[in-house]
């Protein structure tokens, strides 16, 4: 899911997500149906504001049986007799999707911190997927590759000074934070995060099924909770393995109000001035403004991740992973 805006205005919400959802013609189509449907919007608008969220209402609805097609089909079934069943597995469910490709921009990030062991801390981690970035190989098109993990290769184009790593990251330990963790030998929430995936995006369907995969050989330890309450539980976990601990996130922080995100932005700069940990955010400029707010030059697109280190911004990604900028895009 991409940064959120604003989402007390249910109508301007849907063309916000209508515009993001481009690369999915099905879904761009049903956004802007949705947004202009005033009757099922009434539907909506009666679910808590962070479940009207296009995604996983979309997603929901494909789970009870609807299939990628006209934006009638999505009206029938809204306003429908299945529509409490699609409901309740709105209240239910979150949008979790574990993007895998953004270990594209986390990976050279974690290769600025040194050579020695780092204990992983992913914050609104979901199944934990973004906690492997040994377990794959890397191309970084137009800067260099990083190969001999025997696993996977992620593949993203990439302009400007990117720090190529010479090595794979050593991993003593891999710690989520999750408000509902999915758990990878759970046949049913690795089903949901599959429907996550919008329609068309056959590539990335593809990537996650394999980083499932990757993820079960050695599944993660993973704390339910809400990420500023157990964040120190999270890091004692990651300093117990002896490795140097290393909290990151990655579309998750936009989830939280205005209040926890600044909280959690000063918790974490006390941390890293106080040397207990090194962090690595990877959100929309909008969302944790003071760190976009140190980079060099803005992306030249919307709909791009500020990844910054220790405070500091130094490379722009995509929101998928499909485009990566070191200081610039």
């Amino acid at each position: 899911m991409l940064p959120l805006n604003d989402l007390t205005d249910i109508r301007e919400n849907y063309r916000y997500h209508a515009a993001e959802m481009s690369t999915s013609p099905c879904y761009h189509a049903w956004a802007n149906g949705v947004a202009d449907d005033p009757e099922v919007l009434r539907v909506l608008s009666d679910l808590p504001i962070l479940k009207q969220q296009a995604n996983l209402v979309f997603a929901a609805a494909r789970r009870h049986g609807l299939e990628p097609g006209p934006y009638e089909d999505l009206r029938a079934l809204l306003l429908g007799p299945a529509w409490p069943a699609v409901r309740d597995t709105i209240l239910a469910r979150r949008t979790q999707t574990n993007e895998v490709a953004r270990l594209t921009a986390l990976t050279p990030a974690l290769g600025m911190l040194g050579d020695g062991p780092l204990a992983l801390v992913e914050l609104g981690a979901s199944a934990g997927l973004c906690l492997y970035p040994d377990r794959y190989d890397y191309v970084w098109g137009g800067a260099g590759r990083l190969g001999g993990s025997g696993g996977p290769t992620l593949r993203v184009p990439s302009v400007g000074p990117l720090p190529v790593p010479a090595r794979h990251p050593r991993i003593t330990a891999r710690v989520g934070v999750d408000l509902n963790p999915l758990d990878v030998t759970d046949q049913e929430d690795m089903s949901w995060l599959l429907t996550l995936i919008w329609p068309g995006h056959d590539e990335r369907r593809d990537r996650l099924a394999a980083a499932i995969e990757v993820t079960r050989a050695q599944p993660p330890h993973l704390i339910a909770g809400d990420m500023l309450d157990r964040l120190d539980d999270a890091l004692d976990v990651a300093a117990a393995s002896g490795g140097v601990p290393v909290v990151h996130h990655s579309a998750a922080v936009a989830y939280l109000d205005e209040r926890d995100r600044v909280e959690l932005e000063k918790r974490l700069r006390t941390l890293v001035a106080a040397g207990r940990c090194h962090w690595i955010s990877l959100e929309g400029p909008r969302v944790i403004p003071s760190l976009a707010a140190t980079a060099a030059t803005s992306p030249s697109a919307d709909h791009h991740f500020c990844l910054a280190v220790d405070g500091q911004a130094v490379a722009w990604l995509q929101g998928h992973g499909a485009a990566l900028g070191w200081g610039r895009l």
